[in-house]
């Protein structure tokens, strides 16, 4: 497929493309056990685009039983580690040819920038090809003992690990969790969201290809309080890999607990902090990253940059220049590859970020630009940008998942670390100075899984991904999640003496 450049480009291949609804179970695209079915819909326009099979419990206990027996055969669990690798490569092989499809189903069914998941397909090849070129360099050990006995630490794969995957970068997301759960030897069970299942479902028919055994890979849509739920209540599953909110992490800690203890690996909310000092080189650069970092992907981010917290000497400046960026940031057509921002994945979250935006204007803060609904079709918000926010107000606490930007002012650098490290979350955090004392006192001292300097979201396939406090205890990308995804055993040899 030639790589479409213009927006009639893409909605020429959206006409043409079909969408696969059914479930992925033991290699077969089914029905639900039910027949029940839901709709996924085009938030850009409101239109419905497929009915999608809803997954409940019995499709879980039958997704279960053929991912165990799968495990059991031992044909991917077993296999030479050089050889998962070469069929992961493959996948991502595929995955690439079929970029442009992919890219446009994730478009089309949450309401990004075509060019935002266009960036999102080449993540999430960059995962698989990570995670299967360490497949064969992940080594056991050799305890050290005396000459009576020889000690083997090896790994093993888990078993059965369940991957419920977030509706804002649905394949990318599904590549973060399962790659590495597949890498390490795994019968994985995916569910995407029930906002965007498609590029999900497509995933499935490119792993077939690509020859994973029957049974080892499987996607169940469906929603979270049915199929989810069975998932992390199953006594067959071995592992739970979650990311989404933060209310919800904590029920699947219930669900967990009261089944079989299962291992649990979170990935949660954020309320992330960006902290600009004064010394910054080019403050009219670092303004447009810190618009870039809460208004990219319509502020649908768990690491969104929603806490501008700026030194009071160049606040007034500094803002200035945030909403001088934010106006070239303007919603349009995810179709079209020159829209920055797109639509919100559906009425339920475009309500909930009017009401954060109304409550924020209640209580005080003051509303600098933005605010607005665009008009219909489809659910779109003007980037917005709150000043004179305190600690106390709905804005500056709750994680909104929208194009809402809070900003506050400081005097010292330890007025900054306190107000950043006033939050539940600790997913991540921005740091923007030239002094490289400071940057080394700050960045140790934020309460943050990671810590962004001079950049907003950097980092490769090398760096892991994940949080601190609410925002969760797993850890997504890098050779840590494939080592998550495996289980130690310790071997003792006594030896003839």
């Amino acid at each position: 497929m030639s790589r479409p450049e213009t927006l009639a480009d893409w909605q020429a291949l959206a006409k043409s493309l079909s969408y696969e609804t059914r479930a992925f179970i033991d290699d077969e695209f089914v029905p639900a056990e039910s027949g029940e079915t839901f709709a996924t819909v085009n938030p850009a326009t409101g239109e419905t685009l497929a009915e999608v099979a809803s997954c409940d419990a019995p499709d879980a206990e039958r997704a279960v039983d053929h991912a165990r027996a799968a495990f059991a055969r031992g044909d991917w669990s077993r296999l030479a580690p050089g050889k998962r690798k070469r069929v992961l490569l493959r996948l991502a092989d595929l995955m690439e040819a079929h970029q442009h499809e992919l890219a446009l189903l994730d478009t089309l069914d949450m309401g990004k920038p075509v060019s935002s998941s266009l960036g999102d397909m080449s993540g999430a090849i960059a995962c698989f090809r990570y995670q299967a070129e360490c497949i064969d360099k992940l080594y056991g050990e050799v305890a050290p003992t005396g000459e009576e006995a020889l000690a083997l630490v090896l790994r093993e794969p888990l078993g059965v690990v369940a991957s419920i995957v977030p509706w804002n970068f649905p394949l990318m997301m599904t590549a973060w969790k399962v790659a590495p759960a597949l890498a390490a030897g795994n019968s994985v069970i995916l569910k995407p969201s029930e906002k965007s299942p498609l590029s999900a479902l497509r995933l499935a028919s490119l792993a077939r290809e690509a020859g994973l055994p029957r049974g080892v890979f499987q996607v169940l849509p469906g929603f979270g309080h049915t199929v989810g739920r069975a998932l992390a209540l199953s006594m067959g599953v071995d592992c739970l890999a979650f990311t989404g909110s933060t209310a919800v992490g904590k029920q699947l800690m219930k669900y967990a607990g009261d089944s079989n203890l299962k291992r649990l690996y979170l990935e949660c909310g954020g309320k992330s902090p960006n902290l600009v000092f004064a010394d910054c080189k080019d403050l009219d650069r670092v303004a447009r990253h810190a618009a870039e970092a809460i208004f990219h992907n319509q502020g649908e981010v768990c690491i969104a940059g929603s806490r501008l917290l700026v030194e009071n000497s160049v606040r007034e400046t500094f803002i200035d220049g945030v909403i001088e960026a934010a106006a070239a940031m303007q919603p349009g057509d995810p179709l079209d590859p020159e829209s920055f921002m797109g639509a919100m994945v559906d009425e339920t979250q475009h309500r909930r970020v009017l009401d954060f935006i109304r409550r924020g204007r209640e209580e005080g803060a003051r509303l600098r630009t933005g605010g607005d609904a665009l008009p219909g079709p489809g659910y779109f918000i003007s980037p917005t940008v709150f000043d004179g926010v305190t600690p106390q107000m709905a804005i500056a606490r709750e994680e909104i998942f929208g194009p809402v930007l809070a900003v506050f002012g400081f005097d010292s650098e330890e007025e900054a670390v306190a107000m950043a490290n006033d939050s539940p979350y600790g997913l991540a955090a921005g740091l923007w100075s030239q002094d490289i004392d400071r940057i080394m006192r700050v960045t140790r001292r934020l309460e943050s899984g990671q810590v962004f300097v001079n950049n907003w979201a950097g980092g490769d396939q090398t760096m892991p991904f994940g949080g601190v406090k609410q925002s969760g205890n797993g850890r997504d990308k890098s050779h840590h999640s494939l080592e998550e995804y495996s289980e130690l055993k310790s071997v003792w040899m006594s030896l003839a003496t």
